[in-house]
């Protein structure tokens, strides 16, 4: 088969794949042409089926090569430049979709939203971010960043920054949360120490502090598992024997 006809068929075959997607949606789409799909974007001329396997290989499922790093993606074999552009945009705008999706709804009414934008977000991130998610009086979402990067701990995040980022944006609940490259989602002591301080400056400028969710292999909520409710105890017996001075 010379070039032009392996082209000509590599464009047939393309072409059944999008309209399979256009009748159906991703119903019935292996990862595979999945991701095959998107490396034509960049490479529409190229035979992408064989890249598109390879990354699977390496990375073990269609979501770790979404959240693998660009310059990542291109150490496979048959990703270049152009086609890893394609998967790298599109998981920056799912990332867009669901924050946005966030803005001005209720968190008790979309607390699984926020942790599939958490977990999209961060989880397979190689280092450590912060996030914090803002709200007004109501729990409506005002707004979410990204406040710190790197090791994070009580000695290196100021919580009073932090929370004059909060009072700044006039929120008045705040919930935080932050990825374990490790995979591991067990709070640690640095962990904790910088929720309780967290917790108790927040407390002080009538500012609620509603969770801690630590992203990796799944996902960790303090408050789901009572540790809120017990750094509300201590936070406010250790405010009970300050008054009482």
């Amino acid at each position: 088969m010379d070039k032009v006809d392996w082209q000509k068929k590599g464009a047939g075959h393309r072409a059944r794949l999008r309209d399979r997607y256009l009748e159906r949606g991703l119903d019935g789409f292996t990862d595979t042409e999945v991701l095959e799909l998107l490396l034509s974007f960049g490479t529409p001329r190229s035979d992408c089926k064989e890249p598109a396997r390879n990354l699977l290989k390496k990375f073990g499922s269609l979501a770790s090569v979404l959240e693998t790093p660009l310059t990542n993606l291109q150490e496979v074999s048959g990703v270049g430049a152009k086609n890893s552009f394609a998967i790298s945009f599109v998981q920056a705008v799912a990332g867009r979709y669901l924050q946005q999706r966030l803005d001005g709804k209720r968190y008790l009414h979309s607390s699984s939203e926020v942790r599939k934008y958490l977990e999209h977000s961060m989880r397979g991130l190689k280092r450590e971010v912060l996030t914090v998610i803002y709200l007004d009086s109501s729990h409506a979402i005002i707004s979410s960043e990204i406040v710190a990067e790197g090791t994070i701990n009580v000695n290196t995040i100021y919580p009073r920054e932090l929370v004059k980022r909060a009072l700044d944006k006039h929120a008045a609940a705040i919930i935080i949360a932050h990825n374990h490259p490790s995979g591991a989602i067990k709070p640690s002591p640095q962990d904790i120490g910088l929720t309780r301080s967290l917790y108790l400056i927040c407390s002080f400028l009538q500012i609620q502090f509603l969770d801690h969710f630590i992203i990796g292999d799944g996902i960790y909520s303090f408050a789901d598992n009572g540790m809120i409710e017990t750094i509300s105890r201590e936070c406010l017996s250790m405010r009970e024997s300050l008054n009482s001075r």
